[in-house]
């Protein structure tokens, strides 16, 4: 008996103990799954081992794979969760997609309940195919940051149980389906960044349980329906960057406490609307891009918000000390305002502050010393202001600090050791600030963008400006600078982006700039900031434009002029392949236009008047097929215009005004060589003599002729005495 119980006892183990291993079936379907990744991305795209998917091998148990999740219901290990965001690291020079039809042998495991896979480039028409709506199970499905498009179709609403969905940063487009209503959402429904249209459907006020709703930046139009904050257990909504309108008048009683409310651009107007004010946990707020007007509210300075977002409106007067004693404020935005007066002296009270964003505005008076109190500041723009002193504050210890934005305002200091080691962006221009460029800039080691245009620097262009390796941009436009550039400028390998103009520089252009590696050849680098950044405001085209910062990747510039640069232009430039613009115009260049401008592909400007340039204008100028202006006005040159391609588009004659010997269609004045020679007609010699001989037989025939009818009319009569002569004038009187 005891042996009887021991086998039924071994039995029951055999039968009723979990399996170790994940079911064959769904182990062959991730299995298939990445096959297909691998050879979609040629086995190159898929990311670091942190993040790809070596563990996923059939000698074990799938439930012990990275990025997937298991549980054991009724006995055995099924499949229930797969987090496969960012699985492919696209190579951006050659952009490229997933099909969705690769993720199918997924839709094999029914057992799902969350499924996430955002930030693959997927690309699918339609998003519901039979297999992703047979995932009945599912709670969380995430396709954010992909590449669907199309409607988003009416058969989602049969996932009834799903609580979460992520369809965000997609290209989808036409109405929010009504079915929605039918699921079971109770964290976040997210259509953001989208293409959607329509109106706000009323199905949405349905959804009881919904605590996050976005559905910012798409197409969306009508009125903000006022029953949105109605839905008790709405904790964050974002409908900003739409075309979306607010109702003023509306009388609102929140029943909801928001956390998060956007409403970007809706056509807010008059005062910031007072029921804000009784959302106690409000912890972001973003009314920018509307038209409010009046003060800073002290309710609002008071409610101790993490990000306060203002900017864009025609807000007025002076700061609330108040708004700087809270310990929760992290960013501040309230660019593009009116407001004035000091900032308040307590301002670093608020030591949490990352982001201070306060240009565009009118605020005045030196800069508050608290001000370098701010512990995690990151960023911070103070430009487009009338601040002013002959000292900064010290920001060397803000270790975090990597943008400053002091440009346009009335600085008169030196440029001083003030900026921490880690900063990037560095842009003072359009101040009052004077004296030589100092050593201690090179003690930035990671500053990428330097911009110190229009001001008063003097001294010379110095060599150490070469030992900021990290450089990207430098931007020294009209100071006075003098001196010649140093040929160490070609150690910045990573500048696409030289402006020297209007400075006293004086020499050779070196022929080391030709070695300048970024303007070879760009690449995709370049230093990416996580807010929007003003534009770079340069010469562009000549007229001053300002290039979208985010970009700067496929800008590259070269400005060296209104100076007093002499010699040859050197045929170096020629290397530099990258260039969009080049200008040396305004200086005291000489000798002849090299041909290898010509290699200069994406050339769209060169601008190289009022110099002393003779010679021709090279046919090599003929192959730069981006090229839309060309100025070589007052030179010396000589001969031919080239023609072909786009050098039949440059035919303005004021770019080639004031050079006496220049020839061509493009100024509607004819070379020689263009002009068809008369060539007297071939003759026979024994026919030219028979025809010389006619022409003397004539000649003389003709003579005697003449002089016989001559006599005869009393021309060669001898001439008779004078008074009888005036006798006959007197009688014909």
């Amino acid at each position: 008996m005891p042996k009887l119980m021991s086998l039924l006892q071994l039995v029951l183990v055999i039968l009723f103990t979990p399996s170790l291993c994940c079911p064959e079936d769904q182990k062959q379907a991730l299995l298939h799954f990445k096959a297909s990744v691998l050879n979609a991305t040629a086995y190159s795209a898929l990311r670091s081992p942190r993040y790809s998917l070596e563990s996923w091998n059939s000698s074990s148990d799938c439930c012990q794979w990275e990025r997937v999740n298991c549980t054991s219901p009724f006995g055995s290990k099924t499949v229930i969760a797969l987090n496969l965001d960012d699985i492919v690291d696209w190579n951006t020079e050659e952009p490229r997609v997933l099909s969705f039809t690769i993720f199918t042998p997924l839709f094999r495991i029914r057992s799902l309940t969350v499924l996430h896979l955002s930030g693959n480039r997927i690309e699918g028409g339609e998003l519901l195919g039979d297999s992703l709506a047979n995932l009945t199970k599912l709670v969380s499905l995430d396709l954010g940051y992909n590449s669907f498009h199309g409607n988003i179709p009416k058969e989602i609403g049969n996932m009834t149980k799903l609580q979460q969905l992520f369809l965000d940063d997609n290209n989808f487009f036409g109405e929010i389906p009504a079915s929605i209503q039918n699921l079971n959402l109770s964290i976040t429904l997210d259509f953001s960044n989208n293409n959607l249209t329509g109106t706000i459907p009323s199905s949405i006020q349905k959804l009881t349980k919904l605590e996050t709703l976005n559905l910012e930046n798409n197409l969306l139009t009508g009125d903000i329906p006022s029953w949105l904050f109605n839905i008790k257990g709405l904790k964050s909504l974002y409908l900003g960057g739409n075309y979306l309108t607010w109702n003023n008048k509306a009388k609102i009683m929140p029943r909801c406490t928001l956390f998060g409310l956007s409403m970007r651009s809706c056509g807010l107007t008059g005062e910031i609307p007072d029921w804000i004010s009784t959302q106690k946990t409000l912890g972001i707020l973003d009314l920018s891009e509307n038209q409010l007007e009046g003060t800073f509210p002290l309710w609002l300075a008071e409610m101790n918000v993490y990000y306060l977002i203002l900017s864009g409106n025609n807000l007025k007067g002076f700061l609330p000390p108040s708004l700087f004693n809270s310990q929760n404020l992290t960013q501040l935005s309230l660019s593009r305002n009116n407001f004035y007066g000091e900032l308040p002296s307590n301002i670093g009270n608020a030591t949490e502050i990352s982001h201070l964003i306060l240009d565009g505005n009118n605020f005045s008076g030196k800069l508050p010393e608290s001000i370098v109190n701010f512990t995690y500041l990151y960023f911070l723009d103070l430009s487009n202001n009338k601040f002013f002193g002959d000292t900064l504050p010290d920001f060397s210890s803000n270790e975090n600090l990597k943008i400053i934005d002091f440009s346009s305002n009335e600085f008169s200091a030196e440029i001083s050791t003030n900026f921490p080691q880690e900063t990037v962006f560095l842009s003072l221009g359009k101040n009052k600030f004077s004296g030589n460029l100092s050593r201690i800039l090179t003690y930035l080691s990671h500053l990428a963008y330097l911009d110190i245009h229009d001001n008063k620097i003097t001294g010379e262009l110095p060599g150490f400006i070469c030992q900021i390796s990290n450089l990207q941009i430098l931007n020294l436009r009209n100071n006075s600078l003098q001196g010649s550039i140093p040929d160490c400028i070609s150690n910045l390998t990573k500048l696409q982006i030289l402006d020297l103009s209007i400075n006293q520089l004086v020499g050779d252009i070196p022929t080391k700039i030709g070695n300048l590696a970024r303007m070879i050849e760009t690449t995709n680098d370049v230093v990416v900031m996580d807010y929007e950044m003003h534009d770079v405001i340069l010469n562009w085209k000549k007229t001053q434009q300002g290039l979208s910062f985010n970009n700067l990747d496929i800008y590259s510039l070269l400005d060296l002029s209104m100076n007093q640069l002499s010699g040859e232009i050197p045929a170096s430039l020629g290397s530099l392949n990258a260039l969009k613009v080049l200008n040396i115009s305004h200086n005291n260049l000489y000798g002849r236009v090299p041909a290898s401008l010509g290699d200069l592909e994406n050339l769209e400007s060169l601008d190289l008047s009022y110099n002393n340039i003779s010679g021709s204008i090279p046919q090599s100028l003929a192959k730069l097929q981006q090229l839309t202006i060309l100025d070589v006005s007052n030179n010396k040159l000589t001969g031919k215009i080239p023609v072909g391609s786009q050098m039949d588009t440059m035919n303005d004659p004021n770019f080639y005004a004031n050079n006496s010997g220049l020839c061509g269609m493009q100024i509607r004045v004819p070379c020689l060589e263009d002009l068809s020679p008369t060539i007297p007609p071939k003759v026979e010699s024994k026919e030219a003599w028979f025809s010389w001989e006619g022409v003397w037989i004539g000649y003389v025939v003709g003579f005697f002729v003449t002089v016989g009818n001559l006599y005869l009319i009393g021309y060669l009569v001898p001439t008779k005495p004078p008074n009888h002569r005036g006798q006959q004038r007197r009688q014909r009187a």
